[in-house]
């Protein structure tokens, strides 16, 4: 037996894309968040709206599955805390934000003891990949992984998930990847920054474009690069502020304690720490730039 209908908690940037994905795949989604018109934009695809927790829980059959897309920390536990007294034993609960591995062990250890499952997925793609098809790294039982797995194909591309071990695997696995991600990024962005300071005054665009075909580079962030060249090749009005969310330091955090050398992504992380104090420059617009493509994430000076 396997999942029929899911809950959404969480409509954000990336909930609301894998939810309106889920629909037009044929799942059944029951949907809440604290604002109004998301939930409202997933009805009008064919999403079931809960007012509270109690009616969420109610719409859901003899087992609940439960998906969390929130903020990592403080608000993912009070939602679990939240949610705890309305569930019974064998309810599944899934993690796919960005949290930190340690909290995702500790917390299925905590819903064990009550019967609950609980999966940690690490979902890549940014808000694209969520409307498109994302990847999924999953942790936790694999029986549970097993219940869930049509709706872990319908949201993501084809062959773009696993599961990656016990309880905190998926996250942890996640984690290295935005480590990887932030070393791979970096690189790109000082390539970028000798080709526009040379002499030669080359097309950046075109670069990236032969970059992207069939070369050993080839990747989607050098296709980002390519269009962000092509729509402002100076990137005029860019910051070169780089913010930084949890995963990289993580990484670098993990690594000391496994006793294992990251000079790039540690280089690469610091380069972010400070940015917000450097004289503006081409290389960390090129950063600021991928991150909006693939992120959304605030690039913009203004």
């Amino acid at each position: 037996m396997q999942a029929t209908r899911i809950a959404y908690i969480g409509l954000g940037k990336m909930g609301k894309n894998m939810v309106l994905r889920l629909l037009e795949a044929g799942a059944e989604v029951v949907a809440w968040n604290r604002s109004k018109p998301a939930v409202d934009e997933v009805v009008q695809q064919g999403a079931l709206a809960a007012s509270d927790f109690t009616q969420l829980v109610s719409l859901l059959p003899e087992r609940k599955v439960i998906w969390l897309m929130l903020p990592a920390g403080d608000v993912t536990d009070q939602i679990i805390t939240d949610l705890l007294p309305l569930l019974k034993k064998g309810d599944l609960l899934i993690d796919g934000a960005n949290s930190f591995y340690k909290d995702s062990v500790r917390r299925a250890e905590m819903l064990k003891q009550k019967g609950i499952g609980f999966l940690d997925v690490g979902v890549s793609g940014g808000p694209g990949g969520a409307r498109n098809g994302a990847s999924m790294m999953v942790g936790g039982q694999r029986e549970d992984f097993e219940y869930i797995l049509p709706i872990i194909k319908a949201a993501c591309a084809p062959d773009a998930y696993g599961y990656v071990g016990p309880s905190g695997a998926g996250h942890f696995v996640k984690m290295v990847h935005n480590g990887i991600e932030y070393g791979m990024m970096q690189a790109i962005a000082e390539g970028a920054a000798v080709l526009e300071k040379s002499p030669l005054q080359p097309d950046l665009a075109e670069i990236f474009r032969i970059y992207n075909n069939k070369t050993v580079i080839e990747s989607r962030l050098i296709g980002w690069a390519q269009e962000a060249f092509a729509e402002n090749p100076k990137l005029s009005n860019i910051s070169s502020t780089i913010n930084h969310t949890g995963e990289g330091e993580w990484t670098i955090q993990t690594a000391k304690e496994l006793g294992v050398e990251v000079p790039v992504i540690e280089k690469s992380f610091q380069v972010r720490v400070n940015s917000s104090s450097e004289v503006e420059n081409f290389r960390n617009k090129v950063v600021s730039i991928l991150r909006n493509k693939f992120g959304h994430h605030k690039a913009s000076k203004e």
